[in-house]
């Protein structure tokens, strides 16, 4: 399939997520308070090709790779956890939907000057009956991160006659939204509600939910979607937490001379100097287990169930480690960080990551009881170790 887009390199996608600090941190208060991206972050968004950022390079992406993902999810979070949020959530949708569908449905979704937008969810299922040349698709979903701006819907069913999970791509045109993302933190997100009921889904538009092998795209695609995952949270969490700490370091030196100044303040630099090793030590953590996954990768290997274990691991820690940075900088930034402004708007923002499903207890204990080798056997379905399938 020949390709209409500009590629953008492996190395090109981080310092265009660094060139869009000002815009994204301009306009942060806006999308937060309007419940979605503004439109001069989505059009840029769309001009710097972020939405191709794992779309295979055979149609027109970047099929980047983790490390530098990594970079340019940090980049985009440092700049507004919200938009960060939603390029993460429709890159994944958008580019494992490039590899893993069919050709008909990859033939349509991609042959236009511009990349589709995908979003959807893909944790809750709904359910799917087979018929003549597809399913019919219907549930209910939530979470539906950066669905204002998408043009298809990536969203998980069931099928009721085998029980297998396949991830179904639609026209957003054929689901009923719901309006309702009224919360605390990453609010310019617009993780709305949706519900599908009985629409007809070719077969070439949906794929095996737990595929490895892709039908376009390079090695990348091995690791699946809950690889993609682990960097999207991963990455946002680090962007999360060198900002807070960078606008407390700021803060401080503003009141700088002033009595009772954080400069002078021997709590306020201690803490400041155990806060920064925390977030320091987490990020060597990512980017040490990120290297090794995509060493194993590039070299046309696939994962082991440590790795995947480390990978998820990497999440959860980096989360929590920021969490606990983003409590410092709160307390520590007084009246400022409770007032209208970045640092409370992030302390927001990454509390509402903190509730996700991947950082939640039972994900975090089920890591841990892989790294204590008490799951001897088992291998990772998406957030759960599990019996290996047996061969059909």
């Amino acid at each position: 399939m020949t390709s209409v887009h500009d590629v953008a390199t492996a190395s090109d996608l981080p310092e265009r997520a660094r060139a869009l600090f000002p815009l994204l941190d301009e306009q942060a208060a806006t999308g937060d308070a309007q419940g979605r991206l503004t439109d001069d972050v989505v059009e840029a968004l769309h001009r710097d090709r972020f939405w191709g950022m794992w779309v295979p390079r055979p149609i027109g992406g970047s099929e980047l790779d983790p490390v530098s993902s990594l970079e340019a999810i940090e980049e985009l979070a440092y700049g507004d956890p919200s938009v960060a949020w939603v390029v993460m959530a429709a890159s994944l949708a958008t580019g494992t939907g490039g590899a893993y569908l069919g050709d008909e449905a990859v033939e349509e979704l991609f042959a236009g000057e511009r990349l589709p937008v995908i979003t959807g969810q893909g944790t809750r299922p709904g359910t799917a009956v087979s018929t003549d040349g597809g399913y019919l698709l219907s549930g209910s979903w939530s979470f539906a991160s950066g669905i204002k701006h998408s043009t298809h819907i990536h969203t998980l069913a069931i099928i009721e006659e085998t029980g297998e999970p396949r991830i179904f791509v639609l026209p957003i045109e054929k689901a009923t939204l719901i309006d309702n993302w009224d919360v605390l933190g990453l609010r310019a997100t617009g993780s709305i509600d949706y519900t599908i009921d009985s629409v007809f889904i070719p077969e070439a538009y949906t794929h095996f939910a737990t595929s490895e092998d892709p039908k376009r795209g390079g090695d990348l695609y091995h690791m699946g979607i809950p690889g993609f995952a682990a960097i999207c949270h991963t990455g946002w969490a680090l962007g999360v937490g060198r900002r807070l700490l960078d606008e407390l370091g700021a803060l401080a030196r503003q009141r700088a001379g002033r009595p009772g100044a954080h400069a002078e303040n021997a709590g306020f630099l201690e803490g400041y100097e155990e806060a920064e090793g925390k977030f320091r030590a987490a990020r060597a953590l990512a980017f040490e287990v990120w290297r090794d996954a995509w060493a194993t990768l590039a070299g046309g290997e696939r994962l082991s169930v440590r790795q995947n274990t480390l990978i998820r691991h990497a999440i959860t820690h980096v989360t929590w480690a920021v969490h606990e940075v983003g409590s410092f900088v709160y307390l520590a930034g007084g009246t400022t960080a409770l007032r209208s402004g970045p640092i409370q708007r992030i302390f927001r923002d990454l509390h509402a990551g903190t509730q996700h499903m991947i950082v939640s207890p039972p994900v975090r204990q089920t890591i841990g009881r892989e790294l204590a080798g008490l799951a001897d056997g088992k291998v990772w379905r998406f957030m759960e170790l599990v019996d290996p399938a047996k061969p059909s």
